[in-house]
C-alpha cells in the first residue's frame, strides 16, 4: 500500500522526539563588586536570599561567610543554610559571601616572625579586612536587603583564625561566631596565648562562639586547647560558647560535615527536634 507523502511526513513528525523548550538559567543569588578603600582594591561579594524572601516581607539574620567566592565556600554553605531551614534545624538566613584573594594578607594579624614574613611578605592585614566588613560591606547589606538585627560569621582554617581574632578583639562586630579548625598555630600561637587578656575586651551585646577542630594534632590542637582553657577560665555574662571537636574528621573533610551543626548553634530555632534526628550538639569541657 502506497501512502501519500503528506501522510508519511506526519508519521515521521509524530515519532520524532518533542522539541525541548529553551533551558532556563538557575539563579541562586546576586554578585556585587565593591570598590574598597581599606583594601585598596575591588572586592566580590555574593549574596543568597532565603527561598521565601521575595514573598514573606520578613527580615532575616545575616550570615557573613569568609572565603565566600563562587569557587570557594559560597555554594556549599548556601545549600547547608537552605537544608537547615527546611528541617527547622537553623533559621533561614541571608548569606553574604566575601571572596578572599590573598588569604594570608587578609585573614592574619601583624607578625614579627621573620620566617613567616619571608614566606608570606603580604601577611598581617586583618584589621583592614575587618574595616572593609564593618565600614563598607555591612552598611551596603543593611541598605539593600531586609535584615534583622542579628548577624553571624563563619569560616574555616585561616578564615577561622580571622574569626577568633575578631571575636577576641572586636566582639560586637558580629553577634555570633563559628570558627572551624581555625589556624591558631599561626605566629607561634600568639593569638591563643593572648586570649585570656583579650577576653576582657568590652562588649555591648550577647555573643555566641562555636569552636571545633578536626584531628589536627600538634600546634593546632595545643593552641585550640589553650583558647578553650582561657574561655573556661574567663566566664562572662552575655558570652556563650561551645567547643565541639570532631576528631573523626580531617582538615579536608570537617567543613562540610560540621557546618549544619555550626549554623544550628549560631541561629537556633524554637523547634524541639526528635532526638532521632541526630541534631544534638556535643559541647565538651576543656581538657584538664
Amino acid at each position: 500500500m502506497i501512502r501519500p507523502l503528506a501522510t508519511l511526513i506526519g508519521i515521521v513528525l509524530a515519532c520524532a522526539a518533542p522539541v525541548a523548550a529553551q533551558p532556563v538559567p538557575i539563579s541562586i543569588g546576586e554578585t556585587h563588586v565593591l570598590a574598597s578603600k581599606p583594601l585598596a582594591q575591588d572586592r566580590v561579594v555574593n549574596v543568597y536570599l532565603p527561598a521565601d524572601y521575595a514573598t514573606s516581607g520578613k527580615s532575616y539574620p545575616v550570615l557573613y561567610l569568609i572565603d565566600g567566592g563562587l569557587d570557594q565556600d559560597f555554594l556549599h554553605v548556601v545549600g547547608t543554610t537552605a537544608l537547615g531551614a527546611l528541617w527547622a534545624r537553623s533559621q533561614p538566613v541571608i548569606v553574604v559571601g566575601i571572596a578572599t584573594q590573598d588569604r594570608r594578607r587578609e585573614l592574619t594579624g601583624p607578625t614579627r616572625d621573620a620566617e613567616l614574613l619571608k614566606r608570606y611578605p603580604t601577611a598581617g592585614h586583618s584589621a583592614e579586612f575587618r574595616s572593609f566588613i564593618r565600614d563598607e560591606l555591612m552598611p551596603m547589606v543593611a541598605s539593600r536587603y531586609r535584615t534583622s538585627s542579628e548577624s553571624g560569621v563563619m569560616g574555616e582554617s585561616l578564615a577561622g583564625l580571622f574569626i577568633v581574632e575578631t571575636f577576641l578583639t572586636e566582639p560586637d562586630l558580629f553577634d555570633h561566631y563559628a570558627a572551624i579548625s581555625p589556624s591558631l598555630w599561626w605566629d607561634k600561637a600568639r593569638l591563643a596565648q593572648g586570649a585570656a587578656g583579650l577576653l576582657k575586651t568590652p562588649m555591648l551585646k550577647p555573643h555566641r562562639l562555636y569552636l571545633t577542630i578536626a584531628d589536627e594534632g600538634g600546634e593546632m590542637q595545643a593552641a585550640t586547647d589553650q583558647l578553650v582553657s582561657s574561655l573556661a577560665a574567663n566566664p562572662r555574662e552575655g558570652r556563650a560558647w561551645c567547643y565541639a571537636p570532631h576528631q573523626q574528621l580531617t582538615h579536608a573533610t570537617i567543613y562540610h560535615s560540621v557546618s549544619p551543626e555550626a549554623l544550628q548553634y549560631l541561629f537556633p530555632t524554637p523547634v524541639e527536634q526528635d532526638p532521632q534526628s541526630g541534631f544534638d550538639i556535643a559541647c565538651q569541657s576543656p581538657r584538664s
